[in-house]
């Protein structure tokens, strides 16, 4: 059969620690996905329908700081549940696991909280560029709580392989945040308040819901466990841990380094600033979406990867993520050709023409988010090989780069210079991250280099782009360049076991 649709459960199981096999979990994860980022883009263009550009602006500088503070408030610990997480279940100590991490977590938050509350107007010219916003602060304070939670009850559903759980908890969250966020709008304040207040109460009431399965699962776990020191225990999850919050504090910091430039080298008024930021953040509604579904299933897969590179099976975990990096990376340039397709319907009448600047850079914002979220699917490797510093060294040469080149360019050429010096740098990062992984033993054949350099068509126009890809799309089935004999042969298994699986689902329907 074949080994990416294998199903890897181990150790003791019930109820509450199912768990879910590669496949089941990205088709789950993708279900689910759709439709949540479809509540996303309905709220996303209603918020860019009622909010001004300076609005905008605020609310995107405040998410991109809660991305970036969220992950250095617990030192990232829950990030390494994906490596670690099943290791402790199969020896029998998951409850000590759970009990420490969840106490050590707690007071990190509690810390982090009172500074940010004592330090509000540093924040606030930080985050705004004025230090008049000590209330969206108090509110970033509030959201930082539910983020948080909701970072932490995610991981640890998706290490024990229930993607079910964390899928109904985003999409619980972003319904929840569509629907609070019309209603402030509509009845409280039109302004970045009621989304930022929208945002932290639909965080917190899904990780008050979502305790319950956590609940469940602490009782699941065995109560007599193999004794493990804290000693043994945080030697071995923190260095791992370490080098993961220097990653993600470099990919977060990247990923919003050029919206702070902007407010604060770009020679403008904090208020004009803001409003540019506004412009790029309406060129970055629907490719934001793709990088958030790159992160969702790269949380998704270290896990299972981790699996079969703690029982040895190496050549497995490269075939399966060299086959799933070719799938996404065609996936996520459909959709970008699509999105360019549908532009001019999006900015001229949903967002009813105010933001001609973002539909200008729109086509290298979607090159720049593809290669980011490839970027997302491709660490993974170097997680399972317990070398997350390597791509904190990617990401900081891009961090760099895109810094430099937005010193340069940015007050020259304005918000056009700030998205090509992140275009630039988000590719120096992929190709970092490909050079790393093959030193540590991946191999890329050349059909996924292929379509990892595919995206630099959006940048050609919508019909070049369309054309490439068609083009690319058929080379593809009638040549063995792109996927070989055996990526064909595991695709059309897997299309037959789960074409079987439906009939037979459909089969106990009809009699029951």
């Amino acid at each position: 059969m074949s080994t990416i649709s294998a199903n890897t459960n181990t150790g003791a199981t019930s109820p509450a620690l199912r768990t879910d096999s590669l496949v089941d979990g990205v088709l789950i994860l993708l279900a689910m996905t759709v439709v949540q980022r479809l509540v996303g883009l309905v709220r996303a263009v209603l918020f860019c329908r009622w909010l001004d550009a300076k609005q905008l602006g605020q609310w995107d500088m405040g998410f991109g700081f809660l991305m970036l503070v969220a992950p250095i408030a617990v030192l990232a610990l829950p990030g390494a549940f994906g490596r670690y997480v099943e290791r402790y279940r199969q020896q029998g100590q998951l409850r000590t696991f759970l009990r420490r991490t969840i106490t050590v977590c707690s007071v990190l938050l509690v810390a982090a909280v009172v500074f940010i509350l004592l330090a509000r107007p540093w924040f606030a010219t930080l985050v705004f560029g004025t230090s008049g916003q000590t209330a969206l602060v108090a509110w970033l304070v509030v959201a930082l709580v539910g983020l948080v939670g909701m970072n932490f009850l995610t991981e640890l559903f998706i290490s024990l392989r229930n993607v079910r759980v964390a899928s109904c908890m985003h999409m619980a969250n972003s319904v929840l945040f569509c629907a609070l966020g019309v209603v402030f709008l509509v009845n409280w304040h039109c302004s970045a308040t009621s989304v930022f207040a929208a945002y932290a109460t639909g965080s917190l009431v899904t990780v008050a819901a979502a305790l319950f399965w956590l609940h469940r699962t602490w009782h699941a776990a065995p109560i007599v466990e193999t004794p493990i020191t804290s000693k043994a225990m945080w030697s071995t999850m923190v260095p791992f841990a370490g080098w993961l919050l220097l990653s993600s504090s470099l990919m977060n910091a990247f990923a919003i380094v050029d919206r702070y430039m902007i407010v604060h080298y770009s020679r403008l008024p904090a208020d004009a600033a803001l409003s540019l930021v506004g412009q790029y953040h309406s060129s970055r509604v629907v490719p934001v979406l793709l990088v958030s579904v790159a992160a969702l299933l790269a949380g998704m897969l270290t896990p299972h990867l981790s699996h079969d590179w703690e029982a040895g099976r190496r050549n497995r975990v490269i075939a399966n993520l060299r086959l799933f990096t070719k799938l996404f990376g065609l996936g996520l340039m459909a959709m970008g050709v699509a999105v360019l397709i549908a532009a001019p319907l999006l900015f001229s009448v949903a967002f009813q023409g105010k933001f001609a600047g973002g539909h200008e850079v729109l086509p290298w914002t979607l090159a720049y988010c593809i290669w980011f979220s490839m970027v997302l699917i491709l660490e993974t490797y170097m997680f399972c090989a317990e070398k997350a510093r390597l791509a904190s060294v990617s990401v900081f040469v891009g961090l760099i780069a895109n810094i430099c080149l937005n010193l340069v360019l940015l007050p020259r050429l304005g918000l056009p210079g700030a998205v090509l010096a992140t275009t630039v740098a988000n590719l120096a990062v992929l190709v970092l991250i490909c050079l790393f992984n093959h030193l540590l033993g991946f191999t890329a054949d050349r059909g996924m280099v292929l379509i990892l350099v595919l995206p630099l068509g959006l940048c050609l126009g919508t019909w070049p782009a369309l054309m490439l890809f068609v083009a690319v799309g058929a080379y593809a089935i009638v040549s063995e360049e792109v996927f070989s004999c055996a990526e064909r042969r595991i695709l059309a298994e897997g299309y037959e076991q789960y074409l079987a699986r439906m009939k037979g689902f459909l089969l106990k329907t009809k009699v029951y």
